[in-house]
């Protein structure tokens, strides 16, 4: 399930990548064709503004994308920068998923939390371990490895206990 979940948010996100650059920009042509101003503020400014916003958060998601692809590919978990920006990515989703349902309606607000619930399942599923390793805890004793004794050094486990490597080994004592 989890290859899937990443080719999904990858493939939307280069959607919302270009969507949102796209839109800034036209949004920024619009400024800059009626000669708009919002308190006074230069036109031109705004509408270069709006551009390069876009740009910039096209080029967020892009990258978002891409580790979303990654993550698909190679079917590891995120990690570091890339575990940050999906992060990142899953809470610019809430927030835009709270202020479209504000701002714009219902169908937009659940295409944000959907996007948000794919991101989280894209981060929480590769969390456990799999495979023999999870199974269940080992003792490494160091960076050698566990140290082996030798037998006439290993203790005699008492019976009743199963030999649980929970349950310490008796401890010797001198006469």
């Amino acid at each position: 399930m989890r290859r899937p979940v990443a080719w999904i948010v990858a493939v939307v996100l280069f959607v919302e990548a270009l969507g949102v650059a796209l839109l800034n920009w036209v949004l920024g042509n619009l400024v800059d064709a009626q000669n708009m101003s919002l308190a006074g503020l230069d036109p031109d400014a705004m509408s270069l503004g709006s551009k390069i916003g876009g740009i910039v958060f096209g080029l967020y998601f892009a990258l978002c994308a891409l580790v979303a692809l990654l993550v698909a590919i190679r079917d590891r978990q995120p990690a570091g920068l890339g575990r940050v920006l999906l992060i990142s990515a899953a809470v610019v989703h809430g927030l835009l998923g709270a202020v479209a349902w504000s701002l714009i309606g219902r169908g937009q607000f659940l295409f944000m939390m959907v996007m948000l619930a794919l991101l989280v399942v894209l981060l929480v599923s590769y969390d456990s371990p799999r495979g023999p390793a999870a199974a269940g805890p080992r003792d490494t004793g160091g960076p050698e490895g566990p140290e082996e004794p030798a037998d006439s050094e290993r203790p005699k486990e008492p019976q009743g206990n199963g030999g649980s490597p929970l349950t310490p080994p008796p401890a010797p004592t001198t006469p």
